[in-house]
């Protein structure tokens, strides 16, 4: 086994829908990341098949893997906290996910300590612009809470806007952990960021919640309207995580805006490619 990986220990999970979970694990003292990046998390074969008879009710299942297994996951917590929080989604017949949806508490999982990714607002460089827009669909969500969840992005930014799509109310996680993000965060630094939460819900009406797609909402001007804020070239920076076909239909929505993709820190738009 590689000196990067660790095992931890399941600490707690949250069901948001049967197709949505959260859960926490244990901090290896020596684990370190940045907001926004992503880790590799593992179960190894006898773990999966023990998963998978869960799945089929009965003791028929058998795994056909001889090595363990890891898939990409970003992380949910800030990085001063003393556990580690992931924001899964099931993929039906995935040879990850559809197994660990039945984890529980106590169980065990390897972690690769090694920290991926550069969805960063280090990736920035100073001076920073005004406003930070984070544009998230689904399980996409899990870097920008973390990020929202560390000082430094409430003392450099004047302005937050969070947009979280989501295709049913059910699936749209977190709200009221977001709902109180300004309070908890913003009010332990002088002059705070103010965050702007933009719900966005595809398939079924919410009240007080939009219902197109990102990309629609950006060229018809609906987010900035809704946000109270331009996305302006040179004062917005814009993240994305979430499905690819969200991540590159936005993209390209907002180059046609005017906005550029951020090269060696510099231009406005940052996405994550782990998928």
């Amino acid at each position: 086994m590689s000196d990067n990986i660790q095992t931890v220990t399941v600490l707690s999970k949250t069901t948001w829908t049967p197709n949505l979970f959260s859960f926490t694990v244990s901090r290896p003292d020596s684990f370190k990341f940045t907001a926004g990046q992503f880790v590799r998390l593992g179960v190894n074969p006898s773990q999966l098949k023990y998963y998978q008879q869960i799945e089929a009710g009965d003791e028929t299942a058998d795994s056909a893997l001889n090595e363990d297994v890891f898939r990409a996951y970003s992380i949910v917590s800030s990085p001063f906290d003393e556990v580690i929080e992931f924001f899964s989604i099931v993929i039906p017949d995935g040879a990850f996910t559809s197994q660990l949806q039945h984890l529980q508490v106590g169980d065990e999982l390897l972690l690769n300590t090694m920290p991926f990714g550069f969805l960063t607002l280090a990736r920035y460089q100073k001076p920073l612009p005004k406003d930070l827009w984070l544009l998230a669909t689904g399980t996409g969500l899990a870097p920008f809470l973390s990020m929202l969840q560390d000082l430094k992005t409430w003392e450099d930014y004047e302005h937050i806007v969070l947009a979280y799509s989501a295709r049913s109310l059910d699936e749209l996680a977190y709200v009221e952990k977001i709902e109180s993000l300004q309070e908890d965060f913003g009010a332990l630094v002088d002059n705070p960021a103010k965050l702007i939460f933009i719900p966005i819900v595809t398939r079924e009406p919410v009240e007080g919640a939009l219902s197109e797609r990102l990309p629609k909402l950006l060229l018809e001007g609906t987010l900035e309207k809704q946000a109270g804020i331009a996305l302006d070239i040179d004062t917005t920076h814009v993240m994305l995580c979430g499905n690819p076909d969200m991540v590159e239909d936005t993209k390209e929505a907002l180059k046609t805006l005017g906005l550029v993709m951020n090269r060696r820190g510099e231009g406005n738009i940052a996405v994550e490619n782990y998928w």
